[in-house]
């Protein structure tokens, strides 16, 4: 489908929900509005992520003179909290042709409209952060640490890690598992297991930009984070062996410590959310943009 199959009756401009048939038009509008290091194959991929077999919507758009002219693409996800099954969804790429900037808000109010949501905004522009503390967002703590990715050899320290994807889920049992099965093509996530005797956790990151260098990698779960403790140091060796990146950001909110030779970051990156029956510790970077779009 090409932006010219979009129809908007007497110049009018109109919101509509992001259907299924309407992801390669929406791909093809921000590899060239929003990322154009991102292909269309990569944006249409990223928008309809594996875990997502049933959602109301991929986000809206806006639509007039018979094309895009804004999308505010979303995730949504069940998750289970505590004893309670919890609706999320995940605000991520929003982008409005200039021209038409005044409008872009009617996407925001589309997607908050949507009752029974925890909403999640974890990569909020600058101004969007303000925005979105009026709309009662609140912030995540993302006090982080930027730690530097050094060598370390694992002779005679019994630590084994995995992170080919055809033996990771071998590795795996339960909820880490799930976890693993959902987002195995997401294209942003990459995975890998660290392994000792009888103890294992499942770690997953992406590749990160800082000052447009792609040399960071940045943690979005741990599924074991005593035993990461332990063995952190072998899992950034590997990182810098394996996977070519220089250093790695983790949050305090991982739950663990990072290292001597890490440096606290000065400004991390805002991430926010907005719930009625949520506290921020309930909140994680799971089943999000930041697993699906490699920006």
């Amino acid at each position: 489908m090409s932006n010219s199959d979009f129809k908007a009756t007497d110049g009018a401009v109109v919101i509509r929900p992001i259907a299924p048939g309407d992801v390669p038009a929406v791909a093809n509008f921000l590899h060239a509005e929003l990322n154009g290091r991102l292909s269309p194959s990569t944006w249409a991929a990223a928008i309809q992520p594996s875990w997502q077999s049933i959602s109301p919507n991929h986000g809206f758009m806006l639509v007039g003179e018979n094309r895009i002219l804004g999308v505010y693409v979303a995730f949504y996800s069940k998750r289970r909290i505590g004893d309670q099954e919890e609706n999320f969804c995940n605000l991520a790429a929003w982008c409005v042709l200039e021209a038409y900037r005044f409008h872009g808000l009617k996407l925001l109010k589309a997607l908050l409209d949507q009752h029974g949501y925890t909403f999640t905004d974890l990569s909020p522009s600058g101004s969007v952060v303000p925005l979105n503390a009026r709309l009662n967002f609140q912030h995540l703590d993302t006090a982080a640490a930027l730690v530097p990715n050094l060598p370390l050899p694992r002779w005679g320290s019994g630590v084994r890690i995995v992170s080919e994807a055809s033996t990771i889920g071998s590795c795996l049992k339960g909820r880490d598992l799930e976890i693993y099965r959902d987002h195995a093509r997401a294209p942003a996530a990459h995975h890998l297991v660290a392994l000792r005797g009888d103890q294992h956790c499942y770690v997953m990151f992406r590749r990160d930009r800082r000052k447009q260098l792609p040399l960071f990698a940045s943690i979005l779960h741990i599924g074991n984070p005593e035993f990461f403790q332990a063995i952190a140091g072998h899992v950034y060796s590997c990182l810098l062996t394996r996977f070519g990146i220089m250093a790695t950001l983790i949050e305090n909110r991982q739950g663990v410590s990072p290292p001597g030779l890490s440096i606290a970051l000065r400004s991390p990156r805002p991430k926010m959310f907005r719930s009625s029956r949520l506290v921020p510790g309930d909140v994680d970077y799971l089943y999000s943009e930041l697993t699906c779009v490699p920006w």
